[in-house]
């Protein structure tokens, strides 16, 4: 059984953590699947729109504890185990953030700590009225110290502290309301909700939605004045392409721009 499956319709792929029985855990198989998966998106100019979700009753629990457990065995008591897995999961969550193509995260069940960081490192994040988030980590011992960096880019830091220092979970409701998602549905309307929001997204211009989205992270780490500087120029590059002086064009004159 694949660990991650893929699904293409409609210039959207649908990619599916499929462990339900360690509820989806970011393992280090789980890690290289995702991580080769992503790679091969960046250069697949036929997808305009990612959808990730869970199959079974949870989105993702967070990384796999038996196998963390497990390298405790090694010569070095797992330390260099343990960077690896960090080292993989950071550069993967980088990568959804590095894609072209604009990811939504079709959540339900539960996101926990790097489940919770890997909604947090979507780009767009739809929950089921039932799903909990929460960074509970400190509640082993654990405290949440990589999720802490996508869910502080994400929510407020007061939310985000007292989240990570409580390992209280959050309900859907609580979750949207922090930012930390788009979108709280009800839970037979996930997958619906979320192809309609994939469907608005893959009908724009891709090359426009591929530039926007870079700028998007890049001006977040700038000061303002820098950001007006980077963005005004990257307005010109998105001008001076011709799709672009067609839609402009087309909505000058009343009519469907032809992108094709």
């Amino acid at each position: 059984m694949a660990l991650l499956t893929r699904t293409d319709s409609d210039q959207i792929a649908h990619l599916e953590l499929n462990s339900p029985k360690n509820l989806n855990a970011l393992s280090n198989d789980m890690l290289a699947a995702l991580q080769v998966e992503l790679d091969a998106l960046k250069a697949d100019r036929s997808i305009r729109v990612v959808v990730l979700s869970g199959a079974g009753k949870v989105f993702c629990a967070g990384h796999d504890l038996k196998e963390m457990q497990a390298a405790r065995q090694n010569e070095d008591g797992g330390t260099e185990s343990w960077a690896d897995l960090f080292n993989r999961c950071a550069t993967m969550m980088q990568t959804i953030q590095a894609l072209p193509q604009p990811v939504i995260a079709q959540v339900h069940g539960i996101a926990t700590a790097a489940g919770c960081q890997l909604v947090a490192s979507c780009d767009l994040a739809i929950a089921a009225e039932t799903t909990r988030f929460g960074v509970n980590g400190v509640n082993i011992g654990l405290f949440c110290s990589t999720p802490m960096v996508a869910l502080t880019r994400n929510v407020g830091r007061k939310q985000a502290f007292e989240m990570l220092t409580t390992g209280r979970f959050l309900l859907s409701s609580e979750a949207r309301e922090i930012g930390l998602i788009n979108r709280s549905v009800p839970d037979e309307e996930l997958a619906k909700e979320t192809r309609t929001l994939a469907l608005s997204i893959a009908a724009k211009l891709p090359s426009a939605v591929k530039i926007g989205k870079q700028a998007f992270y890049e001006q977040a780490q700038m000061t303002t004045a820098q950001a007006y500087e980077y963005t005004g120029a990257v307005m010109v590059e998105n001008m001076t392409q011709a799709q672009t002086n067609e839609g402009i064009s087309a909505f000058l004159e009343k009519r469907t721009p032809d992108w094709d």
